[in-house]
């Protein structure tokens, strides 16, 4: 009715008519094509599926309607070059070949070995260094430990890059298993992945970090031996038993021989544990300059909890809540008796000294 009102007070002449006739033809092409694409999509699994179809079928639509605003006379050509990759490459945890090691059309990203690791050390401040790292936009880490090159090598590294997150172009992935700093096997097989990758290493006092490694198995297992009995061989003499793992572990210059024949040092970054306690804005911004990325973690994220004793994120990585770590950091240390500190403390000195002279740093745990 619309038309017929219209020609009876201006009857069109044949320009008129004929891009009257062009705009209707285009608008069927597009109702065709939106047709087609929905009739010939394969069969939707899942709400993640049906949300990626969804979102496929939306574009689609958006995009036709625009360039038929534009100029309907080049609807069905440029439709044709506009249209998205085909679902087999949206479907979720699915990537072709062309799109490996690519972003994915949706921005997802794609999943690769890490590019730097926290190797070490156990009860140094491994995961204090990771959740705070988790808030820079540039990193996406494992939250778990993979264990992969001392466990689990066995697996390959297909699976290895499975348990890692899918990451952006120009974002760093991350994982970190404290038990590789003292795994014989695990530079070689790091070396093997990738020459390039980046190793970080939290050290912190030996005596404490021993202290505290005892503290942590105390609490799974309550009838244990003394700490006293477990580090001497034999009290008397006062010879230290190295073979027991929570003295082993503090003997850093020993371990840190095997990597160097694997890694040259300027790939190692050693954090200082205490100082990621006192300073942790200080540290992160080594660790942030040391992988090449912005210093985006700065004080601002920081406040000290009095009751832990440790410094806590202002927020946590997709939260606005404070977030500390949770009631198995920060256990009390039981009293042991000073004369074993000072034996152990005399004990580790010279492998502190070696330590301090191979990275050029002196940690302060002898003074």
């Amino acid at each position: 009715m619309g038309f017929s009102r219209v020609s009876k007070l201006d009857p069109p002449g044949r320009a008129a008519s004929r891009r009257a006739a062009v705009m209707l033809c285009s608008l069927l092409a597009s109702l065709f094509l939106l047709h087609r694409c929905a009739t010939t999509s394969p069969p939707v699994r899942g709400s993640a599926s049906r949300t990626a179809a969804g979102l496929l079928g939306s574009l689609r639509t958006k995009r036709l309607v625009y360039e038929w605003t534009a100029g309907s006379e080049e609807l069905t050509e440029r439709a044709e070059s506009l249209m998205l990759p085909p679902p087999d490459v949206l479907a979720p945890g699915k990537v072709t070949r062309r799109f490996a090691g690519k972003v994915s059309p949706l921005g997802e990203g794609s999943k690769k070995p890490p590019q730097a690791l926290i190797v070490g050390v156990k009860k140094g401040g491994t995961r204090a260094l990771l959740e705070f790292l988790r808030v820079h936009p540039d990193i996406r880490a494992v939250g778990a430990e993979p264990h992969f090159f001392d466990r689990n090598y066995h697996r390959g590294l297909d699976w290895y890059r499975e348990l890692m997150p899918k990451t952006l172009e120009g974002q760093i992935t991350m994982e970190k298993t404290p038990s590789y700093f003292v795994t014989r096997e695990a530079p070689a097989r790091i070396s093997a992945m990738s020459r390039d990758t980046k190793l970080i290493v939290v050290v912190r006092d030996p005596v404490t970090r021993a202290i505290s490694d005892y503290t942590q198995t105390l609490s799974k297992k309550p009838d244990i031996p003394s700490f006293e009995s477990l580090t001497f061989k034999n009290r008397t003499t006062g010879l230290i038993d190295t073979s027991w793992s929570a003295i082993q572990i503090g003997i850093y210059a020993k371990h840190l021989d095997n990597w160097l024949q694997y890694f040259p040092m300027d790939q190692i970054l050693f954090v200082s544990g205490e100082r990621l306690i006192s300073d942790p804005a200080g540290e992160l911004g080594r660790v942030q300059d040391f992988l090449g990325l912005k210093r985006i973690i700065t004080d601002k994220h920081f406040y000290f909890n009095q009751t832990k004793g440790f410094p806590c994120l202002k927020k946590a990585e997709g939260s606005s809540k404070p977030h500390c770590l949770g009631k198995t950091k920060g256990r009390t240390h039981p009293n042991i008796h000073p004369e074993v500190v000072q034996r152990l403390r005399d004990f580790y000195r010279p492998f502190n000294m070696k330590f301090y002279q191979m990275t050029g740093h002196n940690f302060g745990w002898d003074d």
